[in-house]
């Protein structure tokens, strides 16, 4: 059988603080550097969702597309965008949001929406240079 691999791309804006509240401020400081900011920073995040699976006979599809954008667009883009991620995203309260967990996150609220079939991967684009890959 045939597979293949659609992608979306989308984008968000947040803010966040990577920082673990049992260490030290000094401690803080010499592992997160600039990114433990107590007023937080933000960054530009690209995301690409990547869903694998055999393509339908019948309408030629792995995934719908628009099916695809709503989902990411509800799931993420309407959740983080514009967003102190630490204080405004409830997974984030109690989890240090890193690039790596960011991408997890992602993927565990778009997994369960996916055809049981499909494979799913997560790539975030922290900076131009700095990306995250999580497949599950």
């Amino acid at each position: 059988m045939k597979k293949i691999t659609v992608c979306r791309k989308a984008t968000f804006n947040a803010a966040h603080r990577l920082y673990n509240p049992a260490w030290s401020d000094d401690k803080n400081d010499a592992i997160f550097g600039l990114c433990n900011n107590p007023s937080y920073h933000g960054h530009n995040y690209e995301l690409i969702v990547a869903v694998t699976g055999p393509i339908d006979p019948v309408t030629g599809y792995t995934m719908d597309m628009k099916v695809l954008k709503d989902l990411i667009k509800l799931k993420v883009e309407d959740a983080f965008d514009h967003k102190n991620l630490n204080e405004q995203v409830e997974e984030f309260k109690t989890l240090n949001p890193t690039a790596e967990n960011i991408a997890v996150v992602i993927w565990e609220r778009l997994r369960p929406h996916l055809a049981d079939q499909l494979g799913l991967e997560v790539t975030l684009y922290e900076t131009p240079r700095n990306f995250v890959k999580y497949s599950g």
